[in-house]
């Protein structure tokens, strides 16, 4: 009987003896598992963190162009260049917005009661990124040379640029119609003749304007920007070097939170490609780093009317072109203004 019983007691004996190790290895494997679920866990909240972050950095580069730096007003057309002028305020074209600017009234005509009223009228279009002074153009000099050449002049801030009306910038979608706003204030003041000057993206914005107005006869556009959103990335990676994507659409998904609008409520494919019945003066710089001189040529190539044209300046710079020439300069654009004259009153 002992002999049937000693290999029952061995097996039993060696099952008992595999209770031991096996009790010391199920606590290692739920550690390992533990370890790893941790490792998990840590990597899903690192890249919920990156993620996180990435989105928080492109929704404040969307928010820096809505709301671009502007540098605050210095001075005023008294104080430049002694010329009496008004504050004025009036309501965008949209109703949305509130528009500031100055209204420096023409000397009245030699001979004329000292009430007349000028009807000839510049209205400045300044650039994204500047106010209505934009210094480095710079626009006083030209206000002066309008009004010695007796046009009224109206000088505003877009919304983005305005120190008391603050209104996020929308690529032209809300500054055309402040613009417009400013066309009707002109006309209100009496002018017949309503010349729109436009610089960089204030150019873009007066093309977009006279889309759907017939109270501007004659545009000069110097350093043309029209805002398509690869343009603005363009420029924008100038100086943040970022990968076109995922920035440029997480950009422009985040645009409307500061906006209200998107890119695609500017009609920049109409606006490159519309003949205008009206005398357009397009001048670029085959310098200009941020809006290519061949966009300004195509643009000019689509004009039909006949004093319509395009200067195109040798190593010329982005808003820099007064300043690298004012004579000839100030002799172009007066000779283009006298034959827009001439044919507004003599054709």
């Amino acid at each position: 009987m002992s002999s049937i019983l000693q290999p029952l007691e061995t097996a039993l004996s060696a099952a008992s003896g595999l209770q031991k190790p096996l009790s010391h290895i199920a606590p290692q494997l739920q550690r390992r598992s533990r370890r790893k679920h941790m490792a998990a866990a840590s990597m899903a909240s690192l890249l919920a963190m990156c993620l996180i972050a990435v989105l928080i950095f492109h929704g404040y580069v969307a928010w820096m162009l809505a709301y671009p730096y502007v540098a605050p007003l210095e001075s005023n057309p008294s104080q430049e260049l002694g010329l009496p002028y008004e504050d004025v305020i009036f309501p965008s074209k949209s109703g949305e917005t509130t528009v500031s600017g100055w209204f420096i009234p023409a000397d009245a005509p030699q001979g004329s009661a000292e009430d007349a009223v000028a009807t000839r009228t510049v209205v400045f279009s300044h650039g994204y990124g500047a106010n209505r002074e934009e210094s480095w153009v710079p626009m006083y000099d030209l206000a002066e040379l309008m009004h010695d050449l007796d046009y009224n002049v109206l000088m505003f801030d877009y919304g983005y640029a305005s120190t008391a009306y603050k209104a996020p910038a929308t690529g032209g979608r809300e500054e055309s119609q402040q613009l417009l706003a400013a066309v009707d204030y002109a006309q209100s003041r009496g002018a017949e003749d309503i010349i729109v000057w436009g610089f960089s993206m204030g150019a873009g914005t007066a093309l977009q304007s006279a889309l759907v107005t017939d109270k501007i006869d004659a545009m000069i556009l110097d350093s043309l920007f029209v805002p398509s959103p690869e343009a603005l990335f363009d420029n924008l990676n100038q100086f943040v070097p970022l990968p076109r994507f995922p920035s440029l659409p997480l950009i422009r998904s985040m645009i409307p939170l500061w906006t209200g609008s998107s890119f695609g409520s500017i009609p920049v494919s109409e606006v490159v490609s519309h003949a205008y019945n009206i005398p357009i003066f397009i001048i670029h710089g085959t310098n200009d780093s941020k809006a290519p001189y061949t966009v300004a040529e195509s643009i000019a190539a689509n004009q039909r009317n006949s004093l319509s044209r395009s200067w195109i300046v040798q190593n010329g710079q982005h808003e820099m072109l007064f300043r690298m020439g004012s004579m000839e300069y100030i002799q172009r654009t007066a000779l283009f203004l006298s034959q827009v004259n001439a044919q507004l009153h003599d054709g």
